[in-house]
């Protein structure tokens, strides 16, 4: 195939071509905007070895009654609508790795750019939150956490 039957094919199936171009730009823009957002996305098991490679810091943004129900040991409970890069908490911690959980993903990515501005130099978003730990058969805690 060249490029003058591309450019025929292209001129036969308009929308198509236009549906591929922008679905091509899209992926392209996510990828760059992956790059530039200031914090990693880590799996499960990029947790694991985190937590007891580099004694990392779990916070869990979950509302408390899920978080009693079910939470990574040794996370920390914060409430998003408390959440404060500067807190007795999680200050101290903007040299080690802090790792952000909620149950989808989503409003973690929302506090890790917080974190990010704030100074913090390694913040990491559990992939899938809650749900891809307990997807990826790892243990919960349940209750308050200590401490």
């Amino acid at each position: 195939m060249n490029f003058e039957e591309l450019l025929a094919f292209a001129g036969r199936h308009q929308l198509l071509s236009i549906a591929l171009v922008g679905l091509t730009v899209a992926i392209i823009a996510n990828e760059v905007a992956q790059l530039f957002r200031g914090y990693r996305v880590l799996r499960p098991a990029g947790l694991t070895a985190l937590i007891n490679r580099d004694n990392a810091l779990v916070v869990d943004l979950r509302p408390i009654a899920d978080f009693e129900k079910g939470h990574i040991p040794g996370s920390k409970n914060v409430q998003m609508s408390q959440f404060d890069p500067e807190s007795k908490q999680l200050a101290p911690a903007k040299a080690l790795p802090v790792v952000l959980v909620c149950k989808t993903g989503q409003t973690a990515g929302t506090a890790a750019k917080r974190l990010k501005k704030a100074g913090f130099e390694h913040v990491h978003v559990l992939d899938g939150g809650i749900g891809g730990w307990q997807q990826a058969d790892l243990p919960l805690a349940k209750g308050r956490a200590k401490g």
